[in-house]
Order: C-alpha cells, then structure tokens, then sequence
C-alpha cells in the first residue's frame, strides 16, 4: 500500500480461490497488484477437477474493477502484461494455459488492437456470414476451423477476445467494427464455463464450453471429450 512497489505472484488459476478476499480487497481498494495464473483450463490434464479451473476465468471477469486477460500466444501474453504494468487504478489477472500454443500472424493495425481487448485476427471479403470469438488456447482451434470453413466457401471472421473488460469500456463504433449487431450467428470457444459468453453471441448463438467440472485424463482426451476439436468447431459453425 505504501508504493513503491508493484506486487504480483504466480500460482495455478485453480489456486485463486485460496486468495479470493485478497483479490476482492485488491480490487475494491483499486490497488496496482498483478495476478499471473497458470494451468487455466482442463488442459491441466491428470491432476483431475480438483485441479482444473472451470468458473474461475468468468468469476475473475465478474469481479468490479479487476482487468483480466487471457492471451493466445507470446504477442497478446506482453502486451497483456504492459497494460498490467501501466494500469495503476486497479489490478489484473493474466491467465495461461498449461500446452503449448502456436504464434499468430497479424498485420501493424491488428498489433495495435490487440490492447483494445478484442480484435479481428481473420477476416474474410465483405460482410462475415459467421463470427467466431474465442480466447487463450482457444483461439488456435477458431483459426484452424476458419481455415476449414473458408475452404467450403463459408465467409468467417475470427475473433480474438483476451481482455472483455477492456473490449467492452472501447467506443461503439470500434465495438461494432470488430462484432457487427447485423452479424447474429456466433460461435464463442473457450475451455470455461459456457453461460459467460451469451453476451456476445445472444440467445440464438452457440457456445462450446464448459457446462460440468472435468475429468482426470491427458489434456488431449479431455479436449476431445468436451468438444474443443476443429471438428466440433466446425459442425457448431455449420448447424447455424
């Protein structure tokens, strides 16, 4: 409290809940503290439920003036931690996986967005017919499924969405450029509890998510058994 300083610490996302008033009192007191969490999902694997963080990401996104991100790969990981270091009204919690995840291309103008919280890493000619949003680890399994879906013909756009709190405070026009209200099927993807995402795909939108705790197994089984395959991607996509 005294400054001075800029406190953070690590753990495993699942262990946030071990500091649950720490991280409420950080926020209500808008303290400049920095939460990096790892092993984020059901790709923590063997270690079973108990282990697996599953309502953790959208309980942190729901908590007042707590900025919170979940980056895709090493680019979205700094520019998540600048805007950490920078911030100085309240803290923020950087998620990340436990697999390894690929790099992602983008141009100067998707660089510069990627501090806006959300942006268009793949676009297709005109209008998108389909928008997927996804986050983390997630986002390379909405990339691969763009890459099928515009093989068929299918106008898809991608969209990565690492910080909602920082998306959502953007302008309307910025907000509306990167998911057009005109634009209805959606399809989010992120290995957490589903029901945080209806804000943006509506009602009538798909989510693959999480809705129970996982289970113990490889990280690869456990994708596959709760649907976070291009397949799967694909065929939720196509059934809108």
């Amino acid at each position: 409290l005294h400054g001075g300083f800029i406190p953070y610490g690590a753990t495993f996302l699942m262990f946030m809940e071990y500091a649950r008033n720490a991280l409420r009192m950080a926020a209500l007191m808008k303290q400049r503290a920095i939460f990096v969490y790892t092993h984020d999902s059901i790709g923590l694997g063997e270690d079973g439920p108990t282990h697996q963080p599953v309502e953790q990401i959208a309980s942190l996104r729901l908590t007042p003036n707590m900025s919170t991100w979940r980056p895709c790969d090493q680019v979205e990981s700094a520019i998540a931690w600048k805007h950490a270091i920078e911030r100085n009204d309240g803290p923020t919690a950087l998620i990340f996986s436990r697999q390894n995840l690929p790099q992602m291309d983008r141009t100067a103008q998707q660089l510069a967005d990627v501090a806006k919280g959300g942006y268009v890493l793949k676009d297709c000619a005109g209008t998108p017919e389909l928008i997927l949003i996804a986050t983390g680890s997630e986002v390379e399994l909405a990339v691969a499924a763009y890459v099928e879906l515009t093989a068929k013909g299918r106008a898809v756009r991608v969209v990565s969405l690492p910080a909602t709190d920082v998306f959502d405070a953007q302008s309307a026009e910025y907000k509306e450029s990167v998911l057009p209200a005109a634009v209805t099927r959606r399809v989010a993807i992120e290995a957490g509890i589903a029901d945080y995402w209806y804000k943006y795909v509506g009602l009538n939108g798909k989510i693959i998510g999480m809705h129970s705790f996982g289970e113990s197994a490889p990280a690869e089984l456990l994708f596959k058994e709760f649907g976070f395959t291009v397949e799967n991607v694909v065929a939720t996509a196509e059934s809108l």
